[in-house]
Order: structure tokens, then C-alpha cells, then sequence
């Protein structure tokens, strides 16, 4: 799992797409933190990355099927996955090895924007006005998201050799995933499941992470949600005919 861990990243950081994706990712951010008036921290007036993870989720949808589109259909195409799978290692060694891989991706993405943790702290009236637990519980809900759509990405990368497909199919499922299920619940004629429609939602459980509170609930609604999917994903090379 090492080698293809270590393989992926090597191949991602050697390609252009890598440098652009995450420029477009914190070039993104930072504009709506602080140049955009309706989320700016500096017409907010308060101490607060909270614009930063309302929007983060949304940028996500799109950095993270970047990075995942790659992992297995590039392969697929080139015909070097048959070659990889032909090695004596197993599928799960080969979807936990591109899984990793993307993962620590995202985590290099996010780094960078602890610099606005930095910034917001010091520009605060009173220096460290910053409710600095819910910032932590957002950060941990943003990776938990992370892992969830670089999940989906790695299943949509899966499906066919075309990068564009995968990319528009893992698009549109982490959309789904995250807002889906809210917007469901609110169709008059299902009220009355709202409730549990509602916590099937991602949202639901990223808002909650989010407060600082890490509920074992909400820990457990993630890492189902990665395995579901990488079981999944595990389900679709398993059936490949030689």
C-alpha cells in the first residue's frame, strides 16, 4: 500500500493540474474571506472563519473529484491498472494506497489556510479574540468531509477510463451527498421522514462537528459513509474480467 501511497502523490505534485487545483482552491477561499462583501471577515466585523467553512464545502465539491479523478481511470486508460492488479498485492491494498494518497492531498490544501486562523487572530480588536474549539471542530469536520468526497471520487475514478466522467460523476454525488438529502426533506409531501432524511445528510452532520462538540454519532456517520463507498469501489475491481 506504501508504494502506490507514495506513487500518487509523487505523480499528482508532478503534474501541472496539481499546482492549479489547490492555487484555485486557496485563491478561491481567500477571495470570499476577504474580498467578497457579502462573506468578507472585514465588513463582518467579528472575529470569525465561519465564512471560510460555509464555503469550503462548496470548493470541495470541486478540489477534491480533481484530484480523485485521475486516480483510477487514468490507469485504466494508459492499461497500466491491469498491470498494477496483476502484482501481488491485494484490492483493498490498491484502493487504501489511492485513497491515502488523495487524502493527504486535501490535508496539503488545507494547511495553508491556518495562515487565516493566524491572520484573524491577530487582527481581532481584542488580539486572540478567536473562538479557537470552534475553529478546531471545523477543521476536523472539513477533513472528515474531505474523506467522505475523496471517497466518493476514488468510486467515481472506478467506473470507467474517462477523467472528465469521473470528475462530473463525483461532482454531482458529493453535491448530492452533502445537500441532497436537505432539500429532499423539504418537499411538503415527506415531512413526515424529514427528520431522518435530515440525518442522513452530510450537512447535517458537518454543521454539527463543526460547533466543537466531536459526537461519536457524527464520527461514526463518516467513517460508514468512506467504508460504503470503498466497499463499493472494492465491489467494481473485483468484478473485472481478464
Amino acid at each position: 500500500m506504501i508504494p502506490i501511497l507514495h506513487k500518487e502523490i509523487t505523480g499528482f505534485f508532478s503534474s501541472l493540474i496539481a499546482h492549479i487545483t489547490i492555487g484555485v482552491f486557496l485563491i478561491t477561499t481567500s477571495l470570499f474571506l476577504w474580498i467578497f462583501p457579502d462573506s468578507s471577515i472585514l465588513d463582518y466585523g467579528y472575529a470569525s472563519l465561519d465564512s471560510l467553512f460555509n464555503i469550503a464545502p462548496y470548493t470541495f465539491m470541486f478540489l477534491v473529484p480533481a484530484i480523485t479523478m485521475r486516480s483510477i481511470a487514468e490507469e485504466r486508460r494508459e492499461g497500466t491498472f491491469e498491470l498494477l492488479a496483476t502484482r501481488p498485492i491485494s484490492d483493498w491494498e490498491i484502493i487504501l494506497g489511492k485513497y491515502f494518497a488523495c487524502l493527504l492531498i486535501v490535508l496539503f490544501a488545507l494547511i495553508p489556510t491556518l495562515i487565516y486562523y493566524f491572520t484573524v487572530y491577530q487582527l481581532g480588536l481584542t488580539k486572540g479574540n478567536v473562538d479557537t474549539g470552534a475553529v478546531i471542530g471545523s477543521y476536523i469536520g472539513l477533513f472528515l468531509l474531505g474523506g467522505v468526497f475523496t471517497a466518493i471520487g476514488i468510486f467515481a475514478s472506478s467506473i470507467g477510463k474517462n477523467q472528465i466522467v469521473a470528475f462530473m460523476i463525483a461532482v454531482f454525488l458529493c453535491f448530492f451527498a452533502f445537500s441532497g438529502f436537505d432539500s429532499i426533506s423539504q418537499l411538503l409531501s415527506l415531512k413526515n421522514i424529514a427528520a431522518y432524511l435530515t440525518m442522513l445528510s452530510i450537512n447535517e452532520h458537518y454543521q454539527s462537528v463543526s460547533r466543537g462538540v466531536l459526537d461519536t454519532r457524527d464520527l461514526l456517520y463518516f467513517l460508514s459513509f468512506i467504508t460504503l463507498f470503498l466497499a463499493i469501489t472494492k465491489t467494481i475491481i473485483g468484478s473485472r474480467k481478464w
